[in-house]
């Protein structure tokens, strides 16, 4: 388990290592997040905390909305509410009213990128499972781009479940796994992370700890004091 930090995409650039190496990054604005609510094993049956992220004007949230806010903290409300369950050890400094910032993850850190890719709308096999378009030969009528068959003979007698079909493209969340972290931006809160995220410009993306990648040894735990990151990697964004 780790803390999910939200963040918002601003986009991408380049950042050149002190090999001379072009390494391709994803900006992120990783908060400030702040916690708004807290779950106990106790009261609610599990371990987890409530972050905000995001602004916007007062007079588009309601009164529930409001008072969610007051009632915990009295916070300021936000944009974006998400909750993500952690140990009881990971969850005992974050108290209602806690910051935390891009800071928590250190250069060289491996994280996973959760975001909702761009929707494509309905969209044919070609397109959406990469099929390969038929030849267009004699004997070829009307039939370049479609599925093919997709019925399995009188046993069963019905289409299988899960057959690659036409349909909905996109616009469902993507995760990815194992991506590098170039470097922290403390003070404007920025990670730049090496590689591709989904989702669209100014889309949210939460960032976690790489599932895969172990005890990392790098960061700071959630409500700890953070100290300056030690880049290893010298770069500059291009314009």
């Amino acid at each position: 388990m780790s803390i999910e930090l939200l963040c918002k995409k601003l986009g991408m650039t380049q950042v050149f290592s002190d090999s001379g190496e072009a390494v391709p990054v994803t900006v992120l604005e990783a908060g400030p997040n702040v916690v708004v609510q807290k779950k106990t094993q106790e009261k609610d049956g599990y371990v987890a905390v409530q972050l905000a992220f995001g602004d916007r004007r007062e007079a588009l949230f309601s009164k529930p909305e409001k008072t969610h806010f007051e009632k915990n903290g009295g916070s300021v409300p936000k944009r974006h509410l998400s909750e993500c369950r952690l140990t009881e050890a990971e969850a005992a400094a974050l108290e209602p009213g806690t910051e935390i910032n891009a800071s928590i993850f250190g250069v060289g850190q491996r994280v996973d990128a959760i975001g909702t890719s761009k929707g494509r709308g309905f969209t044919g096999v070609i397109r959406r499972h990469g099929f390969k378009i038929k030849k267009r030969t004699h004997g070829t009528h009307e039939n370049f781009r479609h599925s093919g068959s997709i019925g399995a003979g009188a046993d069963p007698g019905k289409v299988i479940k899960g057959m690659k079909m036409a349909g909905q493209s996109g616009n469902s969340r993507v995760t990815t796994q194992n991506l590098e972290i170039i470097r922290v931006d403390a003070e404007r809160n920025l990670l730049f992370v090496r590689g591709a995220v989904a989702g669209h410009k100014n889309g949210l993306v939460k960032i976690r700890t790489a599932v895969k990648g172990g005890d990392q040894g790098l960061g700071t735990p959630p409500g700890q004091s953070a100290e300056a990151p030690d880049e290893t990697t010298s770069a500059e964004a291009t314009e």
